[in-house]
């Protein structure tokens, strides 16, 4: 019995391995109908959303719901371990060539992609700049704070941090907002006050699959369809401006490393 029991732990350590550095939110609700523990999954308040932010607690939270899972069946180990070594094969394929893959939430190029035209910006012929960070928050004074502590973080960390009103290459302002994120590895959109620009902007950039950051002075100004996305909140005094950039910098040196 104490041999299985190990021989039952090492096979889990070995999935969780593997899970904590492959796995999307695609695949753990797939593990999560597989075995039957879809409320465990989606309902489990840190795994997803620990996942998709790249949080510190990923790993704790991935190995605690694995454990759960096998240590509720034995029948859910040989599941899970079976839809792992599935996802090994077809990450061995040979990946399609797929042109102007511009989304910086995907690690790999993902099984089904759409490609699409829009109709009211032109797709830009610059390359994404693995540095870049676009911000978008209205152009307020009141604003200024913020911004200024979100440049402080980029410039301590060599990130190269624009908001629309940096630049004027297009005759059209929306234009260089698209420009902006398409070119983008990361987005910062900030909530507060809930301006309809940036919820805007940030459908642009959740439909280009780029990394969003949300910040806000308050929860309440986030649209119930998106708080299920972290966002980091923040006080526009002194104290919480450096607070901010004290988040702030833990975020973007994880996702810009």
């Amino acid at each position: 019995m104490i041999r299985q029991n190990k021989q039952r732990t090492l096979r889990l350590f070995a999935l969780h391995e593997f899970i904590q550095d492959h796995f999307t939110k695609s695949d753990w609700i797939k593990v999560a109908y597989l075995t039957d523990s879809l409320e465990l999954i989606e309902d489990h308040p840190r795994l997803l959303r620990s996942l998709d932010f790249k949080d510190d607690d990923y790993e704790g939270n991935s190995l605690q719901v694995l454990s759960k899972l096998i240590s509720e069946s034995n029948s859910n180990l040989y599941e899970i371990e079976h839809f792992v070594e599935t996802k090994k094969a077809t990450m061995n394929r040979p990946v399609r060539e797929v042109p102007d893959f511009v989304s910086t939430v995907q690690n790999v190029v993902p099984e089904r992609v759409i490609t699409f035209a829009p109709d009211v910006f032109r797709i830009p012929t610059k390359p994404i700049e693995a540095t870049s960070l676009s911000v978008m928050m209205p152009f307020e004074s009141k604003f200024s704070g913020t911004y200024t502590a979100i440049r402080n973080v980029c410039a301590r960390l060599g990130i190269d941090c624009k908001r629309a009103d940096d630049i004027w290459d297009n005759s059209i302002l929306i234009q260089d907002v698209f420009d902006l994120i398409f070119t983008s590895r990361a987005v910062i959109t900030d909530f507060t006050d809930r301006n309809p620009n940036v919820f805007y902007e940030t459908g642009v950039a959740h439909t280009l699959g780029k990394l969003v950051i949300p910040i806000t002075q308050s929860v309440g100004d986030i649209p119930f369809d998106l708080r299920h996305h972290r966002a980091l909140t923040y006080l526009s005094n002194t104290e919480g401006l450096l607070a901010l950039e004290r988040d702030l910098e833990k975020k973007l040196a994880k996702v810009f490393s």
